[in-house]
C-alpha cells in the first residue's frame, strides 16, 4: 500500500478511535492482500507525528498505544467546551498516589507509616474509580495485605509510555517538595489546578487546626466553670 494512503488510513482511524491504539491493534484493520506490515504502520506513524507539529492537535504515544489529542498550550480554551470543572484532589491523596508511583507494590499499612497517619478508604476508593491504581497482589504476611500499583490507565492519563519517564525521586518526604518534580509529568486535565489545591487545602488545614484550639479552650473553660459551680 502506498505510503501517503496508509497514512490517511492510520489517521481516520486514530482520529476516531475512543482510546490510544497501539500498532499491533492498528495492524489488526488490514487484510493480508493490504500489503501492510508492522515497519509500514510505526514509519506512518512517526511522519504523521511531523506533520502535525504546526497544529493545534498532535499525536502522540501513551502506554496504551497512540491517540489524537490537543495541545497542552490550548487547554484555557479547549476546556471551555465542559461545564464542569477539573476534578481537585487533596494534600492527603497526592502523597498516597506518590508514594504509590514510586515505591509499588506498596501495601496500605506502608503508606502510613511514611505518612504517619490513617489512609482514606475514600482516597483509594478514588484512585480505584480513575483507574490510576489496582490490586497488584497480596504481600505474604500474616493478613496477606493487597499490595497496590499503577495502571496502563494511569500512564495513558499522564502521557506516559512507563513509569521510566517519571522523575527520578531519591525519598518521598514532603508533597511540597514532590510536587515540582511531580508537575513536570501531570499536564492533563485538572493538574494545573493542583498547586492551587495544596495552597487551599493548606488553608483549610490552618482553619480547622484553630477551630480545633477555639473548641479546646472552649472546652477547658466550660469544665472549669463546671468545677469552680460544684465546689459552690
Amino acid at each position: 500500500m502506498q505510503t501517503d494512503k496508509l497514512k490517511k488510513i492510520l489517521e481516520a482511524i486514530l482520529i476516531s478511535a475512543e482510546k490510544p491504539l497501539s500498532v499491533e491493534k492498528l495492524l489488526g484493520f488490514f487484510e493480508p492482500e493490504d500489503l501492510v506490515n508492522r515497519n509500514d504502520v510505526k514509519s506512518s506513524l512517526s511522519q504523521l507525528q511531523e506533520s502535525f507539529d504546526n497544529h493545534g492537535f498532535e499525536l502522540v504515544e501513551t502506554s496504551s498505544g497512540f491517540r489524537f489529542q490537543t495541545k497542552k498550550e490550548y487547554k484555557k480554551w479547549v476546556t471551555q467546551h465542559w461545564d464542569e470543572k477539573p476534578a481537585k484532589y487533596s494534600r492527603a491523596l497526592l502523597e498516597t498516589l506518590a508514594l504509590i508511583i514510586y515505591r509499588q507494590p506498596i501495601t496500605r499499612a506502608e503508606i502510613e507509616d511514611v505518612r504517619g497517619v490513617a489512609v482514606s478508604s475514600n482516597i483509594i476508593k478514588t484512585l480505584q474509580e480513575r483507574d490510576w491504581i489496582r490490586i497488584v497482589g497480596h504481600k505474604e504476611v500474616p493478613g496477606r495485605p493487597a499490595l497496590l500499583g499503577t495502571t496502563r490507565q494511569f500512564l495513558d492519563y499522564f502521557n506516559l509510555k512507563s513509569l521510566d519517564e517519571m522523575p527520578s525521586l531519591s525519598e518521598i518526604q514532603d508533597i511540597d517538595k514532590l510536587y515540582p518534580e511531580l508537575e513536570l509529568k501531570m499536564r492533563e486535565e485538572g493538574i494545573e489546578e493542583f498547586k492551587e489545591d495544596l495552597s487551599a487545602e493548606k488553608e483549610t488545614l490552618s482553619i480547622e487546626n484553630e477551630l480545633d484550639l477555639s473548641d479546646q479552650n472552649y472546652s477547658e473553660k466550660q469544665h472549669q466553670q463546671e468545677k469552680q459551680e460544684g465546689q459552690n
